[in-house]
């Protein structure tokens, strides 16, 4: 079993470098290419609101092996001003930026488990895992 990749979200590219990341996992464990999709797009949505509304923070990626399947788990966290009402933040529409406002609610969509924890003024904690 491989260790947990960690990498750090403080720019674009940074974005960008956990996007393909991901992927890389992804293939790695046989995804097939709607899967890959999914968690690449899930993975793009958290780490641009880790950066943009979060201040920046970090995702940790990680492969799973349980009850005789696959997956990966992918964990962003920030230390950012954190998500007063989580059931308004994971509505299709709502967004506190310029966006489509499809983040949270279609990186939930795109994930096969997905769960979130915001405390006001400490940060942020999202996880989600998509299985084989």
């Amino acid at each position: 079993m491989q260790k947990p990749e960690m990498l750090q979200i403080r720019s674009s590219v940074d974005v960008v470098l956990v996007r393909q990341a991901a992927r890389k996992l992804a293939v790695e464990i046989g995804f097939g290419l709607v899967d890959q999709t999914k968690i690449v797009t899930a993975a793009s949505e958290l780490a641009r609101n880790t950066l943009d509304y979060g201040g920046g923070g970090s995702v940790e990626l990680e492969v799973l092996q349980e009850a005789g399947r696959t997956g990966l788990r992918l964990v962003f966290e920030d230390r950012g001003p954190g998500i007063p009402d989580l059931e308004l933040a994971l509505k299709d529409g709502f967004t506190t930026g310029s966006g489509l406002g499809m983040g949270l609610g279609g990186a939930k969509r795109l994930a096969s488990e997905f769960a979130i924890e915001s405390i006001v003024g400490e940060g942020t904690r999202v996880t989600i895992v998509r299985w084989k």
